[in-house]
């Protein structure tokens, strides 16, 4: 296991494709934002378990049950890239007043 400490705001690539950020710490809670892309899973552990526990019981009873598939949640990135010059800002753009 690989251990790393990050302050506020600092971030942590995985593969290159993976990108881990601290967004917000409180007491003892660490409010993480995870950037990956839309084919790769991403769960917390006990929603991961609950999906393993799943297909463990629907091989166990083929055909004879369907486990609905855990819904996935939605992943917004981090940042976005600011508009190209001369482009008009995009309408969820924040603009300077």
């Amino acid at each position: 296991m690989l251990i790393l400490s990050r302050k506020l705001n600092e971030s942590i690539v995985i593969d290159g494709r993976i990108i881990v950020k601290i967004l917000r710490i409180d007491r003892d809670t660490v409010k993480l934002g995870i950037q990956a892309p839309v084919e790769l899973p991403v769960h917390r552990q006990e929603i991961f378990d609950a999906i393993q526990r799943g297909k463990q019981q629907s091989s166990q009873n083929v055909g004879t049950e369907t486990v609905p598939k855990s819904p996935r949640a939605q992943v917004t990135p981090l940042t976005q890239p600011p508009p190209a010059p001369g482009q008009p800002p995009r309408s969820n753009d924040i603009t300077p007043s």
